[in-house]
């Protein structure tokens, strides 16, 4: 008969102890699990303070930086064709102040990247409530849970997303326009939901000071670790963090010293030089394949309108009569220059030599540019009435560079840069 083998057995002192070490073990779900001091309910209350704050802000400067574009003008200005009901809120952008899309989108990026740590501090100290058992108690924590799940996964969305748009990094599928607007707001079904569930708690433990006594801080540890760290001190540090990420993204706002220290965005930390044409573009004449043969002696600008296809060369567009206009350029990265002085042709000049010359209509612009986005764009008949939108010439007193869009482009104030079309080959004026 074969030899039977014998099966080695664990020490029986160990196999005595496995039953109180397996119980011992801890999941996630168990709050004992997690055993930061730190966690508390004054803790995330003064996050969440912040954040109400901050998102706020962040929201309605992004619903104003979508409608800047002016999308229900034309099709070429709209990323989210099926946008529906969602569109309710649109006007007609303005023109004044000229700065207006400078501020709007600036504060939306700037104040987006600053409330990273913020946001992350906040979902550190409220994920053990992720893995709470059971997952819904009644209807009304059910509503509290969704409120987090859509909370939790639009603002990461929204932050990942516009993160990677700031470092032009487009690694998502589809567009970023319409991934951004879309997931806006699911983020705003979770925020408004949980605002409203969790404020009045909130502000009762900011006026109280803490937990009211008797009543359990279910974010607290039960059995917490030493402190290594104050919750003061754990703010202290978030509020450093984010005043970090200040100091290095701001500057892609304004020019000079504070532009080279904005290290943590494309359109920062370099010196553009002197010159008048050394400041910030977004594509260059090379990266959208645009030739000296296209911008040459053979270039024409096309001009329709009710009289007809006027055509006009680089030197009888300076023979018209100039105007000068100081205004910034403003991209929706949230990077910005400061007020050039552009000199061209009257953009409601033009539409009048076309046959509009009492109340210029829309406009309908194309670059010389053939793919891309933005190579075509549309804008209202109140910023071609606008006595500062300009086709360009010469920027800073002399002819615009390759990449800024010579031989001409267009300038308008407080819209978007994208709209602000360079290497300019059509106009169409006319009811778009």
């Amino acid at each position: 008969m074969p030899e039977r083998r014998r099966i080695p057995t664990l020490p029986a002192r160990l196999t005595d102890r496995l039953p109180a070490r397996l119980a011992a073990l801890r999941t996630p779900a168990d709050p004992g699990f997690w055993r930061s001091p730190v966690r508390g309910a004054r803790f995330t209350a003064v996050l969440g303070v912040v954040l109400l704050v901050g998102l706020t802000l962040v929201f309605v400067t992004g619903l104003l930086s979508y409608a800047a574009y002016n999308p229900d003008l034309d099709p070429v200005n709209d990323k989210t064709p099926a946008k529906g009901w969602l569109g309710f809120y649109l006007f007609a952008w303005p023109t004044g102040p000229h700065w207006l899309y400078r501020l709007t989108q600036g504060l939306h990026v700037t104040v987006g990247i600053v409330l990273v740590p913020v946001l992350l501090a906040k979902l550190w100290s409220v994920v053990p409530r992720l893995f709470a058992l059971p997952p819904a108690r009644s209807v009304g924590h059910a509503l509290e849970r969704l409120s987090v799940l859509l909370l939790v996964g639009g603002a990461l969305f929204q932050f990942l997303t516009g993160l990677l748009n700031i470092q032009l990094d487009y690694l998502f599928p589809g567009s970023f326009y319409t991934l951004h607007f879309y997931g806006a707001w699911v983020f705003l079904a979770g925020f408004v939901t949980h605002v409203a569930l969790k404020l009045p708690q909130a502000v009762r433990v900011l006026r109280s000071g803490g937990i009211r006594r008797g009543e359990p801080d279910t974010l607290a540890a039960p059995d917490p670790l030493p402190a290594t760290l104050s919750r003061r001190g754990a703010l202290v540090m978030v509020g450093a963090g984010s005043l970090l990420l200040l100091i290095t993204s701001a500057g892609r706002s304004f020019d000079g010293p504070l532009r080279r220290i904005a290290l943590l965005t494309p359109r920062g930390g370099t010196d553009q030089g002197p010159g008048p044409n050394a400041f910030q573009v977004n594509k260059t004449a090379a990266a959208v394949r645009i030739t000296p043969a296209d911008t040459g002696e053979r270039w024409r600008l096309t001009v329709r309108g009710p009289v007809g296809e006027l055509r006009f060369s680089r030197t009888e567009l300076l023979a018209m009569e100039q105007h000068i206009a100081a205004l910034p350029i403003a991209c929706v990265e949230g990077w910005s220059t400061s007020d050039q002085l552009w000199r061209g042709v009257r953009l409601s000049d033009l539409a009048a030599l076309a046959g509009y010359p009492d109340s210029p209509p829309d406009l309908f612009v194309e670059s010389l540019q053939r793919s891309g986005s933005f190579r075509k764009a549309a804008l209202r008949g109140n910023q071609v009435r606008d006595g500062r939108s300009l086709l360009a010439l010469e920027v800073n007193g002399a002819p615009l560079s390759p990449d800024h869009g010579y031989p001409a482009r267009i300038i308008v104030p407080a819209a978007p840069g994208v709209l602000n079309t360079k290497w300019v080959e059509t106009l169409t004026f006319g009811e778009l």
